[in-house]
């Protein structure tokens, strides 16, 4: 019988915890539940991960470095700044489109009654997304589209925006794409 290549199994913990936040009705999730899915003991779980709120950490270290990674390539492959606002809201609708179940770790749902540093480092995801989009929008400004005193307050309007789209791509059960309409939104936006 082959052996599971290390690190393997949290990644399979990981994988299966973000299938079960994918359910629409978004029901609490318990480790004695996760452990049933992936056919083992909770204790097994617990070999690999500490606690539960270290398995949301897991899930929110993939984000970080998923949608980082991609702004960070968007920033290499764009010299404009309003094309880099553009496609780092783009890529957020479109990350959250595809990963259902981390849009619910996105907008906090899937973190009530964990442990508060979840929400606080979500918080600290959500300024870092900002400060991307002031770095694109200050860009942008030297380019001669719009004002330096614009960046921030636009900075801002865009990561509630995105907000927004994720909470209601959740809240209706992952029925409402984040991405519908995104070109036109984010013309008015950017305009």
């Amino acid at each position: 019988m082959a052996s599971t290549p290390p690190g393997q199994r949290r990644l399979d913990i990981l994988q299966a915890l973000a299938e079960m936040l994918e359910q629409p009705k978004g029901d609490k999730i318990t480790t004695a539940a996760l452990a049933r899915k992936l056919g083992f003991s909770e204790a097994a779980l617990y070999r690999h991960f500490a606690s539960k709120a270290q398995m949301f950490e897991g899930l929110i270290e993939f984000i970080e470095s998923s949608v980082f990674g991609l702004i960070n390539q968007i920033a290499e492959r764009h010299d404009d700044g309003l094309t880099q606002a553009r496609d780092i809201v783009g890529m957020l609708l479109h990350f959250a489109s595809q990963n259902p179940g981390m849009t619910r770790v996105l907008i906090g749902e899937a973190l009530v009654n964990e442990d508060d540093r979840l929400q606080l480092r979500m918080n600290q995801f959500y300024d870092r997304v900002e400060l991307a989009l002031k770095q694109a929008l200050r860009v942008a400004a030297t380019e001669g589209h719009g004002r330096e005193e614009e960046v921030a307050p636009r900075a801002a309007m865009l990561a509630s925006f995105v907000i927004g789209r994720w909470h209601r791509y959740a809240k209706s059960g992952f029925k409402n794409n984040p991405t519908q309409d995104a070109p036109l939104h984010l013309a008015l936006l950017l305009a």
